[in-house]
Formats: C-alpha cells, sequence, structure tokens
C-alpha cells in the first residue's frame, strides 16, 4: 500500500529516520527488519522526497559553519587551484570530491540487487553483525590529523558505496575508516557526513525528476519530516559529542544482539 501516514505513524517514522539515517546502526537494516515483522506501507514518493530533504536541512544545519568556510575559501582562491589546495579547506574540498567518485560507481552497481538484499534476513543479519564489528574497532581512536589525502579518500568513498547494503551503516563505516587511515574524531565525524550530503542531495533530486514528485503532500507528511528534522538534528549534535569523548564503540553493544536476533528469527523461519 502507498500513501501517506496517520499522526502517530508520521511521528514513529521521522524518528526513524531521522535517528537511524546518523547514527551507526544502519536506517535501510531498520527498516528491511521492521518489513520482515510487520507489513510496512510503502512511502509515496512525495513522502520519501520530503524525508531525504529534511535529513539534508539538519545535516547543513550542524555543518553549517564547515560549509560556509569550505564556501569563502573556494571563492577566494577558486581561479588559483594551487593556492586552494595549500589551505585545509581546499585539501578538505579536494577529498570530498574524490571520495564522492567510488561511492557513485559502487551505488550504481548495487542500486539493482539491494532491493532483493533488503528481503532477505540473513543479508541483513550478517550485515548488522559486520557494522557491529566496524564500530567496535573505533575504540580507543580519538586523535590524528585533520585532512586526508587522495587515497585514504577514495577509501571512505568505497566504504561509504558498501553502506548501500542493508545493516551496514553509512556513518559507521566511514567514520571507522576516517579514523583508522588516521583522522581525528572530529575530523572523521565532519568529513563523514560532508561527504553524505552529496549523495543525499542526488538522491533528493533524482526522486524530483519523476512525475508527481511533490504532489499530495498533506499535514501528516510535514510533521513526519519536522519529526525528521528534528530528531536528526539532535541526533547529530549527541552523536558528535559521543565520538570526540570516545563512546562511538559503544553501539556495537546495540548491533551484535540487534543482528543476532534477525539471524535467529531466520533460523526459525518467523
Amino acid at each position: 500500500m502507498e500513501g501517506e501516514p496517520d499522526t502517530a505513524v508520521a511521528i514513529a517514522l521521522g524518528v526513524l529516520q531521522g535517528v537511524t539515517e546518523f547514527l551507526p546502526v544502519s536506517s535501510s537494516g531498520h527498516l528491511a527488519t521492521f518489513a520482515f515483522l510487520v507489513e510496512v506501507p510503502q512511502m509515496s514518493l512525495a513522502l520519501t522526497v520530503l524525508l531525504h530533504a529534511a535529513t539534508l536541512l539538519a545535516t547543513i544545519l550542524v555543518f553549517y559553519p564547515d560549509l560556509l568556510e569550505l564556501t569563502r575559501t573556494t571563492l577566494r582562491h577558486g581561479t588559483r587551484p594551487g593556492a586552494l589546495l595549500a589551505t585545509e579547506e581546499g585539501q578538505l574540498l579536494r577529498d570530498l570530491v574524490v571520495a564522492c567518485v567510488p561511492t557513485a560507481v559502487i551505488g550504481l552497481l548495487l542500486e539493482s540487487r539491494v532491493e532483493a538484499l533488503s528481503g532477505m534476513p540473513l543479508v541483513v543479519g550478517l550485515c548488522f553483525l559486520a557494522s557491529a564489528a566496524i564500530v567496535f574497532s573505533t575504540r580507543g581512536r580519538t586523535t590524528g590529523r585533520e585532512v586526508l589525502s587522495v587515497g585514504p579518500a577514495l577509501l571512505v568513498g568505497i566504504a561509504q558505496g558498501i553502506a548501500v547494503l542493508p545493516g551496514i551503516s553509512r556513518s559507521g563505516i566511514t567514520i571507522a575508516c576516517g579514523l583508522m587511515l588516521g583522522l581525528s574524531a572530529p575530523a572523521a565525524f565532519r568529513f563523514s557526513f560532508l561527504v553524505s550530503m552529496p549523495v543525499i542531495a542526488g538522491a533528493t533530486l533524482l526522486e524530483l525528476g519523476k512525475p508527481g514528485a511533490l504532489a499530495g503532500l498533506d499535514s501528516t507528511a510535514w510533521l513526519a519530516a519536522l519529526v525528521t528534522f528534528m530528531s536528526g538534528y539532535l541526533a547529530l549534535r549527541w552523536l558528535r559529542g559521543l565520538l570526540t569523548s570516545g563512546h562511538f564503540w559503544l553501539f556495537a553493544w546495540y548491533l551484535v544482539p540487534l543482528g543476532a536476533a534477525v539471524l535467529l528469527g531466520h533460523a526459525l523461519g518467523t
């Protein structure tokens, strides 16, 4: 069934989208898990576009100082590539562009298979456990440098592409990858979510290009978007604090029993 949710469902949907999109627990894995348990109505295209836009807006609000500085530096040195790359902001911009390339390629290659994989509890459960191992690997990693080089940026982009698999957390794998490649915790947090913005914006624009993309939105749809924005913003602020304090790895304690429960349900045929 496709359509707009009622008020209670709109609030629940907004919280689910806002929290799981940013915390390292995999929004796609959670949606797939709920679909195994109950019949989940298919969201309309208009509501999907609206929630993606709310997610993007929350990210922009949290990272607007970084975006503003990137814009200022680019405008100041845009005609002089050498001078731009001599700045930390220029190097960050280069790394973001480089990382988006493998993400786009992997996403296009796996796009047709993701829906089928989302319907396989074995895949989702194993991916949750993989996310748990990835998140746990960040324990004790908080210090490092502020920017990457081209090679490591490519690796983060590959990691983000892999996160299209249901149960693999995008924020978890990209933050962990950044930390393992030598970024400090704040820099890994910043790079993870700045590099997600072109992906979210691209998905939103693609959906906007479809017929009726914004047709039929009602008050409950806007309520879901508002809740998504607010819960996403709070989740991002909370996550930044957990990461810089060295507690990011604790999300593994949530992902392990979740993955085990999905696998157990698969084994029992439920």
